[in-house]
């Protein structure tokens, strides 16, 4: 039987190694700092690259003293590179599928507001159930922590729905609604329910662009066209309740970070927004193919543990 190719002939073939060059240098757009990624010489970097085009029979880029240009062709050579290495990486880890839950080292991504108010309960837990595990946490935007998921480059993110999430499994694991927080002085402090046409009132402050959460509460809120843009641009939660406590406006949270946010100060008030629900969903997102489910499985029972 023929195998399709010639057993005789000399085969330029293409190594990880280069691919990996590749995508160092696509990743830095810097020569020097790809080279240190990889742990070579700036020569030995070039090199590989040079072998690489020469082997494929095109320019992947375009390179002078001063900047560093991937071509056209060489977008499509580094999209399937990417999907190379990341069919690699899970034929490397496919015997983890027969490894007990999270007996292994995971890097796992969450939002911004979710990461402060889950993250200690979680850990502390998995302390007591899991002492062997090992998660590197990274701490990021939904659409930067979707981008290195699709990479390869975390193994799974903790985000907020709806977000689209093409291409990529989601596992929902909790629900919750939003709560408008507001001066124990305010005249709807005192009100069990918020309507978001109050909301819409009361000089509300929300995150910067780039956070889904201020999305959601628009959304929720039915205000998407008519909140101006602010002059503040905040990027955590607790930036927002500081500014309410200095009687600047009033904001939204989400349910998870009430208890942390806002129980601890008398000041304040946190009344439940009166919109129909739930205001947001919260999933682990996994690669289709990814080999170490069980692990995010078994996150996710603790997870809903933690949270009840």
């Amino acid at each position: 039987m023929e195998s399709g190719y010639d057993n005789d002939k000399d085969i330029d073939v293409i190594s990880l190694k280069q691919l990996s060059y590749a995508l160092a240098i696509e990743k830095t757009l810097h020569f020097k700092k790809a080279a240190e990624q990889c742990h070579i010489s700036q020569s030995a970097l070039s090199s590989g690259l040079s072998d690489l085009e020469e082997k494929l029979g095109v320019q992947i880029l375009e390179r002078d003293n001063k900047k560093v240009l991937v071509t056209d062709i060489g977008k499509e050579v580094l999209k399937r590179a990417h999907k190379i290495m990341l069919e690699v990486h899970e034929l490397e880890h496919l015997s983890d599928r027969f490894k007990p839950p999270l007996s292994f080292p995971l890097s796992l991504g969450i939002i911004p507001t979710v990461a402060p108010f889950i993250l200690p309960k979680l850990m502390s837990e998995l302390k007591i159930t899991h002492p062997k595990s090992n998660i590197a946490i990274i701490e990021e935007q939904t659409a930067q922590l979707l981008e290195s998921l699709r990479g390869g480059t975390i193994d799974a993110a903790v985000i907020a729905l709806p977000y689209p999430c093409e291409g990529l499994e989601v596992l929902e694991f909790w629900e919750e609604d939003f709560y408008w927080i507001c001066l124990k002085d305010h005249k709807f402090a005192h009100q069990k329910h918020v309507s978001s046409k109050q909301v819409a009132e009361s000089n509300l402050m929300l995150l910067s662009e780039g956070h889904c959460f201020k999305d959601h509460a628009l959304d929720v809120c039915d205000l998407k066209h008519q909140f101006p843009q602010p002059d503040l641009r905040a990027s955590h939660l607790n930036t927002l309740i500081q500014m309410v406590l200095g009687n600047m406006g009033n904001t939204l949270i989400p349910e998870i970070a009430k208890e942390q946010l806002t129980n601890i100060n008398s000041n304040l008030r946190a009344v439940h927004l009166n919109e129909p629900g739930p205001h947001r969903r919260l999933a682990f997102v996994i690669r289709p193919n990814y080999t170490q489910k069980s692990s995010i499985l078994e996150l996710i029972e603790v997870c809903k543990r933690t949270l009840m």
